[in-house]
């Protein structure tokens, strides 16, 4: 396993979107085992999201006596490496004073790989030569392989913090044992005192028989874009590595699916494979975020990088510590960004809100009346907005709370009011309801394939017929389901780049139903009256569940 997951994603008018089937390990990784098989690049050009995390703003309870060891980054000491406001003339005192509490990370783990049938070279460097499989069809074997990763102590008597990604095989394989290894080369076996795979983060303990230098978190509320500040780190396998930068922004959403922790700080400072779960320091020498993740079309530094902010993460830590159940709201709603293509289609502002997909039959969204193609504009008297999104306002609602969800829906305005429920552990989701979507069952994840040829009747580009009792047998569509079936795609229209197929359902347009060419029909005349440039339509795709999709008229 190597230190840090990689999510490819792709840019459309859609927005930023993961590629399920891409997710794998990046990192300094000395791997024996095989590369796992990936589904092919459907697209030509991707970004690369590498996941990292965040610090915090607390002191945490240890159990030696108050005072009985100073934090490396206590105010009193750095004021002596740091005289003023800004950054020194070096950071070489401030580096000093902070590095002997940042560690490097580094697990042994079994993974299972697929057999190698009768290869003689599985297990070597030359296995992928001569044929690659080797024959293939051999039983699933185990390998040993090693991931190397960042952390820092934040108490004297050794808790250690990082990314629970840094210390979680993936797949079927099993973590044996974790060492955490100072920065003079001492290294302890490290205990897995909690971790939390929602929010990347993890809490492990050593035993020094000492005291041990630690560090503190600090608020990163504070943090003012163009702030300097400081990442060490262990890139690449390298060992304690410094770099510095400025806040490039702060509340920065990376649109990459991470949900209720999807707001980062960003950085310029190099931040690559190796640094995940390190610290990033302010010049006042106090953690204000763990890095996290990156954006790069090669997987190496390009002056992207994202930490959690310390704000996040500082609770979750004290939970950890404790051993405290980590409680989060849950809706039940699958969402997505307003685009400009479903504003328009919908004749609303840009960037303002966010799309509600599907929604959890008997969930919480459901009892309070939410609906499928609502548009949220605020929750709890905050504003959904891309920077604060309506994921992150609920995650971090008590579960149980009654807050009020204000919606756009048939161009007004309304309010419902909604009891927030208790968010199910990231395997129950994987398992049932996922709020994130599932890309791998997208119908519209996919290129423009060659239609059969048809006269085009509108301006989306679409030839349709009512939908029989016959075609809807054909189709798999339920008993009942009442709309049009697109019998023929314009590959050049926006429909047919979105991935509008034959044999497409279509059973909403701009919230009316649908049932002939000529509903359809009089849909677009509708919104081209009110000055619309799209309409949005809710599509059921063979086999799949049904979603809204903004169509460009022509």
């Amino acid at each position: 396993m190597a230190d840090f997951r990689i999510i490819q994603i792709r840019l459309s008018s859609r927005g930023v979107k993961p590629l399920r089937g891409y997710q794998s390990d990046l990192g300094a990784s000395r791997q024996t085992e095989e590369s796992k098989d990936v589904k092919p690049v459907r697209y030509a050009y991707g970004l690369t999201t590498a996941l990292l995390l965040g610090g915090a703003t607390a002191s945490l309870v240890t159990g030696y006596p108050a005072g009985a060891q100073v934090a490396q980054n206590e105010a009193s000491e750095i004021s002596k490496v740091v005289p003023r406001a800004g950054a020194p003339a070096s950071f070489a005192d401030l580096t000093a004073q902070l590095q002997p509490a940042v560690v490097n990370i580094s697990t042994r783990q079994k993974v299972q790989v697929a057999g190698a049938g009768n290869n003689p070279f599985a297990g070597t460097p030359f296995e992928g030569l001569f044929g690659g499989q080797g024959g293939g069809g051999g039983a699933p074997q185990t390998r040993e392989a090693q991931s190397l990763g960042s952390g820092f102590i934040v108490s004297a008597d050794g808790y250690v913090v990082t990314n629970n990604h840094v210390i979680t095989a993936e797949g079927k394989g099993q973590v044996e044992s974790i060492t955490v290894t100072m920065p003079d080369g001492t290294e302890y076996p490290a205990k897995l005192i909690g971790k939390d795979a929602a929010s990347d983060l993890a809490v492990l303990k050593i035993d020094a028989g000492k005291s041990l230098p630690f560090v503190k978190f600090g608020d990163s509320r504070k943090a003012r874009v163009g702030d300097w500040i400081i990442a060490i780190g262990n890139p690449f396998g390298l060992g304690g590595t410094v770099t510095s930068g400025i806040v490039s922004a702060v509340y920065r959403s990376t649109g990459s699916g991470a949900g209720a922790y999807d707001r980062y700080l960003q950085t310029d400072a190099a931040i690559n494979r190796g640094n995940s779960g390190g610290p990033m320091f302010d010049m006042s020498g106090q953690v204000i975020g763990i890095n996290n993740a990156i954006f790069s079309p090669t997987g190496g530094s390009v002056g992207i990088g994202f930490a959690i902010p310390a704000e996040i993460a500082a609770p979750l830590v004290q939970k950890l510590i404790k051993g405290e159940a980590i409680e989060r709201g849950y809706l039940g709603v699958r969402i997505q960004p307003v685009t400009e293509d479903i504003a328009d289609s919908l004749g609303i502002a840009h960037n303002k809100g966010e799309f509600i997909q599907l929604v959890e039959p008997d969930g919480p969204a459901a009892k309070a009346g939410l609906q499928a193609g609502d548009v949220v504009v605020s929750v709890d008297g905050k504003e959904v907005t891309k920077d604060q999104t309506l994921s992150f306002i609920v995650a971090n609602t008590k579960p149980g709370a009654r807050i009020p969800v204000e919606v756009i829906r048939g161009g007004k305005r309304q309010t419902v009011t909604a009891t927030v429920g208790k968010r199910p552990s990231e395997d129950e989701l994987s398992q049932s309801f996922t709020p994130d979507g599932d890309e791998d069952g997208d119908a519209f994840n996919n290129p423009p394939q060659k239609q059969e040829k048809g006269v085009i009747e509108n301006s989306l580009g679409l030839t349709v017929t009512p939908l029989t009792a016959t075609i809807a047998r054909q189709l798999g569509a339920a008993e009942g389901t009442k709309g049009v079936v697109i019998v023929a795609v314009d590959p050049n229209s926006d429909a047919g780049q979105k991935g509008f197929q034959r044999g497409f359902i279509i059973l909403q347009a701009n919230g009316r139903p649908v049932t002939t060419a000529a509903d359809l029909t009089a849909a677009i005349n509708a919104a081209k009256a009110e000055g619309r440039s799209a309409l949005l339509l809710r599509v059921q795709p063979r086999g799949q569940q049904a979603t809204f999709v903004p169509v460009r008229l022509r």
